[in-house]
């Protein structure tokens, strides 16, 4: 290439350039604003009430092992295993990742190789004169064609960004799954436990009405009583062993969530049945960090979607500047393929190639128009993803410490309720009282028992929505913190 040719190609690469002085891009910008801690209510990450929020509860990556039962890790692993939700989100991990390889693609230079091989009659009325013309010849074409855009103004690496991000959100999306199955997994098993505790004192219960029916159909016969209570005694027992049943629904409902949630289909999951005292308790937190909410994978994949969507708009905007391309060709030619590899056949071209939007009618910025409506709605999307987690954890945490109360109170009451029934049992005996006296003050400890159960159940399946709202042992990406990305903005994202 000659200085000669070399001058009028840099002076259209500099006319292309002073053309693209004059995109037209304004009037369109983002109009949302990522929340950061403070706005949410939150202690800022790195402060001393952050740090000690944190070290109360901090949920372990197999945070589920803290409940001490063998059966419910089999269970887990069964699930995380075999689950089609997880592999679906694999799946769709392993697709985004393959769009990275694509847009990376773009940023390298390309080389392809061409063989054309041709026999064609040549027209006798057109531009060949003989004796090509009315002849049938052979020609053929060996191309090795390279071509390399060069990426001035940054349109392939923010496409590759782009990509990049998304495919970060859906590894973010996979953890989620994970977390969300895994808690499932564990509700479903105290489900189950509960349902089997609370069908031991329904049975307890059919067999106290039991007794009481017949002491009152002893009294009847004395006289003592009339067939008022001997009615209402009768009734008592459909009434139980309804509960029993409603118990044995739960259990199996339980034992059919199980199955599915760990990929058993219609089989036999639990070999053991649990129960809620053989659980141990898990500690709770005292308030909310920011640091810890950080970690969620559905926030960090709502904040991976914000940078790539920041990434889009980049590329957007890209699209108004010319495209550069460094293109060559090496190969031969010939009419005739005899001599198609003889040397005088060879031919070879390089050269810049310039393409510059003049005109579109309005399609350039409506697709930036569009990409930054994609960034609002992102950002919009991050923010109610982060409230959401908010909301989440702080009922979570007003729950688990409501629950704590209670269970205090009602150990209170039952204890009341055993005291009472012991002097039943004791006046019984000593013949101040009736067995009648004794069955009513048991009937008061087994209402007990029942709420006994139910806050527990409660307050289990509050750590295990502790665990998933704290972010069931997710560790996020440390560098793109959701403050970090809060600090940098849209705009900022936008900028290229």
């Amino acid at each position: 290439m000659t200085p000669s040719t070399i001058a009028p190609r840099l002076l259209a690469l500099a006319a292309a350039l002073a053309l693209a002085g004059c995109a037209d891009m304004s009037g369109i910008d983002p109009g949302s604003t990522l929340r950061d801690a403070p706005s949410l209510g939150l202690n800022q990450p790195g402060s001393a009430a952050s740090a000690s929020a944190q070290s109360d509860f901090a949920p372990a990556t197999d945070w589920w092992r803290g409940f001490g039962d063998d059966q419910l890790n089999r269970l887990m692993e069964q699930a995380l295993a075999g689950s089609p939700t997880l592999k679906l989100a694999q799946a769709r991990l392993a697709r985004a990742q393959s769009v990275i390889e694509v847009a990376r693609a773009a940023t390298q230079p390309q080389l392809n190789g061409s063989l054309d091989l041709t026999r064609q009659l040549y027209t006798e009325n057109g531009l060949y004169p003989p004796p090509l013309a009315g002849a049938i010849v052979n020609s053929g074409t060996v191309n090795l064609n390279g071509s390399w855009e060069l990426d001035f103004f940054g349109k392939n690496r923010a496409a590759l960004d782009a990509s990049v991000g998304s495919a970060r959100a859906a590894e973010a999306d996979a953890q989620a799954a994970r977390v969300l199955l895994a808690s499932n997994v564990a509700r479903a098993y105290f489900q189950l436990a509960r349902a089997n505790d609370q069908f031991d004192v329904a049975r307890r219960t059919l067999d106290q009405r039991d007794q009481q029916l017949r002491l009152v159909q002893d009294r009847v016969q004395a006289g003592l009583d009339t067939q008022l209570e001997l009615r209402q005694s009768e009734g008592a027992l459909p009434e139980a062993r309804q509960q029993m049943e409603a118990m044995r629904e739960q259990a199996e409902l339980a034992h059919h969530a199980l199955a599915a949630l760990t990929g058993q289909g219609n089989r036999e999951v639990v070999q053991t049945q649990p129960s809620l005292t053989a659980v141990k308790a898990m500690a709770a937190p005292a308030q909310l960090p920011a640091d810890l909410l950080g970690q969620r994978a559905d926030i960090v994949a709502a904040r991976w979607r914000v940078e790539a969507a920041g990434h889009d708009v980049g590329n957007a905007k890209a699209q108004f500047y010319p495209n550069i391309n460094l293109i060559g060709l090496v190969g031969l030619s010939t009419l005739g393929l005899g001599r198609l590899f003889d040397a005088g056949s060879a031919q070879w071209g390089v050269g810049p190639a310039i393409r510059l939007p003049i005109f579109d009618a309005g399609r350039l910025r409506a697709n930036l128009r569009g990409k930054t409506a994609d960034l609002d709605a992102a950002v919009e999307s991050y923010n109610a993803t982060v409230l959401d987690a908010i909301h989440d954890a702080a009922d979570q945490i007003a729950s688990a410490q409501s629950i704590a109360r209670q269970q205090g109170e009602q150990r209170d009451a039952r204890a009341a309720a055993e005291s009472a029934y012991q002097i039943a049992v004791q006046r019984y005996q000593a013949g101040l009282g009736t067995f009648l006296n004794v069955l009513a003050a048991e009937t008061a400890v087994l209402s007990q028992r029942r709420l006994e159960v139910d806050l527990a159940a409660r307050a289990l399946d509050t750590q295990v929505g502790l665990a998933r709202a704290f972010g069931g042992g997710y560790r996020g990406d440390a560098g793109s913190g959701t403050n970090s990305l809060s600090k940098a903005g849209p705009q900022q994202l936008a900028a290229h």
